[in-house]
C-alpha cells in the first residue's frame, strides 16, 4: 500500500533535512539515503520506507511505501511529521489534511 504526500502549490518546497528532522521529533529513527534516481528514508527495524522526490535537496512530493506484513504503528507519526511541515495527503478524491 502507498500513501502519497505533497506540499500544496501555495507552499515553498522544504529541504529533505527538514523532513528528516520532523520525523525525528516524532521519535522515529529515520535514515536518509540519497541515490542518483531518488531519495529514500528508512526506519530502523521497519520495512516501511518513504520515497522522496528531491531536486538539489528540496522536496515537495513523497510516497510512503507501507510494508504489507508490518503493523501500522509508524503511519500516524509519519503523517504528523509531514503535517507539521504543512504537507497534505493526496487520494482519489483529491487533497486531504494530515
Amino acid at each position: 500500500m502507498e500513501t502519497v504526500l505533497q506540499l500544496p502549490d501555495s507552499e515553498d518546497p522544504c529541504t529533505v533535512k527538514e523532513v528528516v528532522d520532523a520525523l525525528k521529533k516524532e521519535r522515529l529513527y529515520p535514515r536518509h539515503e540519497s541515490k542518483n534516481w531518488g531519495d529514500w528514508i528508512h526506519f530502523e527495524g521497519h520495512q516501511t520506507v518513504i520515497s522522496i522526490e528531491s531536486m538539489r535537496g528540496l522536496t515537495s512530493s513523497a510516497t510512503i511505501e507501507h510494508a504489507e506484513d508490518e503493523s501500522d504503528e509508524l503511519t500516524p507519526a509519519i503523517l504528523r511529521a509531514f503535517g507539521r511541515l504543512n504537507w497534505v495527503g493526496v487520494g482519489e478524491d483529491g487533497e486531504y489534511p494530515l
